[in-house]
């Protein structure tokens, strides 16, 4: 019996005036869509669907935002009392959020690396199960859906996708590799003072970075996955990073082309084909994976706007 998944199939879009601007066919894989706001429902509502089949009685996610949603939103799906930890940095509208749609929010740590301490904590008790944001093969291989969607329906020669963890670049990999497309690259775009793949790749190890100096906080992952870094070895991936300043600018232009609010870590993906960057030019048919994302609203990307002095 085929199990039926918690994430749904998301719009393939053309985005017009960019395929006039840079003389390509550029595609968007809407990921905004999903009813967490994001592409994680993808991989965390198959490792939450596949914990529960095994008896779980409670998930527990520790997660500054869009992860812990998506659990918060799987688990609610699922009729399992869940648990998301976030640190205090997390803002008050995305703790708003988990809370409002029936998870219990704990605020434990001031940074990431302490929550996620208090939440292995809580899963010592029995029937108690931790999800994490990116690190699990389950959530590689939920993520990988999103490509198998893609594979058939259209002819595309590039894959652009922002990096966090790694969890969806892990993903994006799994799902071409699978389903005959491993000849197809990947643009791995970060932003600056968020790079730890971009450290990784260049030290040939994973790299721990100091601390998160991006507003894009949702890809603040101070050490990519090493699972996401070792795919480098075997599939064509090309390391890109962004200022702020360019993914809040693309932000704001696809809220004005395609009427949709995303965060500057989507933003950061976005802004290699609005900034016509070096890295897209040798392509034709690139397909641009929209992640979406709980942390932005109108106020913010106001406020970011004027910050970086965007017209």
């Amino acid at each position: 019996m085929t199990m039926s998944y918690l994430h749904i199939t998301t719009p393939l879009l053309q985005h017009r005036r960019l395929s006039a601007m840079l003389g390509q066919s550029v595609w968007l894989k809407m990921e905004n869509c999903q009813p967490s706001g994001s592409f994680k429902l993808r991989g965390i509502g198959l490792m939450c669907q596949r914990a529960a089949a095994r008896g779980a009685r409670h998930l527990i996610c520790p997660s500054g935002g869009n992860a812990g949603f998506a659990a918060a939103v799987a688990g609610v799906a699922l009729g399992i009392p869940t648990t998301i930890l976030v640190p205090h940095t997390t803002a008050d509208s995305v703790r708003q959020a988990i809370q409002a749609i029936g998870a219990t929010l704990l605020v434990e740590g001031q940074v990431w690396d302490e929550t996620n301490q208090a939440a292995l904590r809580l899963c010592e008790q029995p029937g108690y199960v931790y999800i994490p944001p990116f690190d699990h093969p389950d959530i590689w291989d939920g993520n990988a859906t999103l490509m198998d969607e893609v594979a058939g329906q259209l002819d595309f020669d590039v894959v652009l996708c922002s990096v966090g963890g790694g969890g969806l670049l892990s993903g994006v990999v799994q799902g071409l590799q699978r389903n005959g497309l491993a000849h197809i690259p990947v643009l791995a775009v970060e932003t600056e003072g968020a790079a730890s793949y971009h450290a990784g790749l260049a030290a040939g190890e994973c790299v721990t970075l100091p601390a998160i100096t991006s507003i894009a906080t949702t890809l603040g992952a101070r050490q990519v996955s090493a699972h996401a870094l070792a795919l480098a070895q075997q599939h064509d991936i090309r390391s890109v990073v962004v200022s702020d300043a360019q993914a809040v600018d693309a932000c704001l232009q696809f809220a004005n082309d395609m009427r949709s609010i995303v965060e500057p870590a989507c933003g950061a993906t976005l802004a290699v084909a609005y900034q016509n960057l070096p890295q897209i030019r040798e392509f034709q048919r690139p397909l641009l994976v929209v992640c979406g994302g709980i942390a932005a609203d109108l106020v913010k990307l106001s406020t970011w706007k004027t910050q970086f002095n965007l017209t």
